[in-house]
């Protein structure tokens, strides 16, 4: 917002709240004057309405004045777009004390003026003046209040955000407030009234008051409503603005904060969300992170299981892929291109798993075990992991300075968190692993450069053992008995 801008709008504010005052003022006094002031006509004459316009103006005048004092001097940190010192934080947080004194101070005056004017007038005319001033004083600052709210929190939010905790009235005071000023003020005013012509106190016993209660009664309903507004506005637009904030969390903006401008329960609710929001996001990145380490599935396991080192055994199909040569390529590229390479390759070997649906359960160096079956269920796990195994083939063929070996098995493992209580990692665990990564170190010299052990074959759907011609039987390296393998056909 501009300093213009800004000067425009709260000098605009501050003088309608005075011409409102005014004229609800002139509403109320005209009436009132007629019945409760002998010789009105003479006391309240030309010479009274000359100095109320005059007033009027010069009153408007100075709130202005006092606008574009305030928003050059003391609120150009805002319309420069710098943070406030401590100084200016504490002036934003006393403005409106500032403001009201100000207009108390103009409605003080303007009642000693209009008291000078009026001196012969008697007891009568001063209590009119008195109760008159006390009016419009509480009516302009009631309006200034209204009118400034809006436009002065986004300056309150940058004036507070760091400060620290600062007590203001809550929503309770401030509806009592407004009631007193609202309608226990009128109500009263109207029973002084009544009770003083009653006994005849400055309003004589043959006076008419019915015009007068009428007046008062009307202005109390009317100043009525503005307090009711005051107090509704300023506790209704925060807690919109929080639930507006929660509906744009619950379709998944959790980066949504609000302007903390209240410095009441309201403000420690504005507080409060933000820092809800703030624990939610954190909390997204940590389970983002979690789930990029471990996978999606086993990190939504994670969180839902109360069973820390839970687990089951589980018919499931694993592959495993491992590069050859890493140890030449290190030793011939720097740990730049290195990395490069390896990243290329899992980038490769991830995509290809996740077509499938399955698990990568852990890197290890230049080499990717991947788990078809757990941690979710699959109907043909054997087939996903052999058609996994045929595309990664292809695929990791394109790749520069590498070559590769990929092995496939089945059979019953188990599937769970490993660990301490409260360090653990999911992970499978038997004789299907072990073979996969022989029948993977096998392949690293086989043409097609992957193999699978015939349970995973005799396992998949006919479709995909279409895809396998068998190649024998071979007792690999850490094994007892031979295993039976088939390779991709063509």
């Amino acid at each position: 917002m501009t300093a213009s801008r800004l000067t425009v709008r709260y000098a605009v504010a501050l003088a309608l709240a005075q011409l409102l005052a005014a004229v609800e003022l002139t509403v109320l006094v005209i009436p009132l004057r007629n019945e409760l002031v002998p010789d009105a006509a003479g006391v309240f004459g030309r010479h009274t309405f000359v100095a109320a316009a005059v007033l009027a103006v010069l009153s408007v005048a100075g709130v202005i004045g006092y606008a574009v004092t305030v928003v050059d001097r003391r609120l150009r940190w805002f319309t420069a777009g710098r943070v406030p010192t401590a100084a200016e934080r504490q002036f934003v947080r006393r403005l409106l004390r500032h403001q009201s004194a100000l207009l108390a101070t103009i409605w003080t005056v303007s009642g000693l003026v209009l008291f000078a004017v009026n001196r012969d007038g008697g007891p009568e005319a001063a209590w009119l003046i008195a109760m008159s001033m006390l009016f419009g004083a509480t009516t302009s600052m009631g309006a200034a209040l209204l009118l400034i709210q809006r436009p002065m929190r986004p300056i309150v939010a940058a004036a507070t955000s760091r400060a620290g905790r600062d007590t203001a009235p809550g929503v309770m005071t401030r509806l009592l407030l407004m009631w007193l000023m609202s309608s226990a003020l009128p109500a009263i005013g109207i029973a002084v009234v009544v009770v003083m012509h009653t006994h005849g106190w400055i309003i004589e016993k043959t006076a008419n008051i019915e015009i007068p209660v009428v007046v008062l009664s009307l202005i109390s309903v009317l100043v009525g409503l503005r307090g009711m507004m005051i107090a509704a506005v300023s506790i209704s637009d925060p807690v919109r603005d929080v639930v507006d904030a929660m509906a744009k969390v619950e379709h998944g903006d959790i980066d949504t904060q609000v302007d903390v401008y209240e410095r009441s329960e309201i403000g420690r609710l504005q507080g409060g969300f933000n820092r809800m929001v703030t624990g939610l996001a954190e909390r997204d990145r940590l389970r983002d992170l979690f789930g990029r380490h471990v996978g999606t599935d086993v990190a939504r396991r994670a969180l839902s299981e109360t069973g820390m080192l839970a687990g089951e055994v589980r018919d499931v199909a694993v592959l495993y892929v491992d590069l050859v040569g890493s140890s030449q390529l290190t030793q011939s590229r720097s740990p730049a291109e290195v990395a490069e390479v390896l990243n290329e390759f899992f980038e490769i070997v991830v995509a290809a798993v996740d077509d499938r649906q399955g698990l990568i359960n852990k890197f290890e160096g230049d080499a990717a075990l991947a788990v078809f079956g757990a941690p979710l269920p699959s109907a043909h796990p054997e087939s996903d992991a052999l058609a996994t195994a045929r595309a990664l083939a292809a695929a990791l063929r394109r790749l520069p300075m590498v070559d590769f070996g990929i092995g496939v098995s089945a059979g019953p493992v188990f599937a769970g968190n490993i660990g301490a209580q409260h360090r653990y990692e999911y992970t499978v665990i038997g004789d299907a692993v072990n073979e996969a990564a022989r029948l993977a170190d096998r392949a690293k010299s086989s043409p097609a450069r992957a193999l699978c052990s015939a349970a995973a074959l005799v396992a998949a759907d006919p479709t995909e053992r279409a895809q396998w011609t068998e190649c024998g039987a071979e007792t690999l390296r850490g094994r007892l008995e031979p295993t039976r393998m088939a390779a991709p056909a063509g």
